[in-house]
């Protein structure tokens, strides 16, 4: 799994050092990662070969030829870029997914369970806050419901 949020330095060659719990065999990011433009938000997108093979199966799925795999084959097959780490667990950001992503010096990773995000801190900032209104909401949304179930119960079901 990838937990946790980092600040890290992105150095004069693009090199960033992803974190030592990011890079196991478990998540299949142990030797490097994949890596492209997400198709959510406005950042990196990155992981292993596990997240690489739910991409994989997920565009399979898809009739050949449809405009949604098209998409999704042109995404993320088309604009990824596979990085290895070197001795000290650095990957070499391409420059032109730094420009696309305005990554400069420093860099936000964000590990989001299967993946990981890397993010310029003024949009990270930015995203954290909408992410922290929504999952608010969520959470009373969910609340709720939680308490329209137990009224129902305590009414008999009716």
């Amino acid at each position: 799994m990838f937990l946790s949020t980092y600040e890290k330095q992105l150095d004069g060659k693009r090199r960033l050092l992803i974190p030592n719990d990011f890079r196991t065999t478990e998540n299949g990011a142990a030797s490097g990662v994949f890596i492209f433009p997400s198709i959510e938000a406005d950042c990196l997108e990155a992981g292993g070969d596990r997240l690489f093979a739910a991409y994989a199966e997920m565009i399979e799925a898809l009739p050949f030829g449809s405009e949604e795999r098209s998409a999704l084959e042109w995404q993320v097959m088309g604009e990824q870029v596979r990085l290895a780490y070197d001795s000290g667990g650095r990957i070499t950001l391409p420059e032109a997914l730094c420009n696309e992503a305005g990554l400069d010096d420093t860099v936000v990773i964000v590990g989001l369970n299967d993946r990981f995000q890397i993010w310029s801190r003024e949009k990270w900032a930015a995203r954290r806050a909408e992410q922290r209104a929504l999952a608010k909401a969520g959470m009373a949304q969910i609340g709720a419901l939680k308490l329209a179930a137990q009224m129902k119960l305590a009414g008999g079901g009716s």
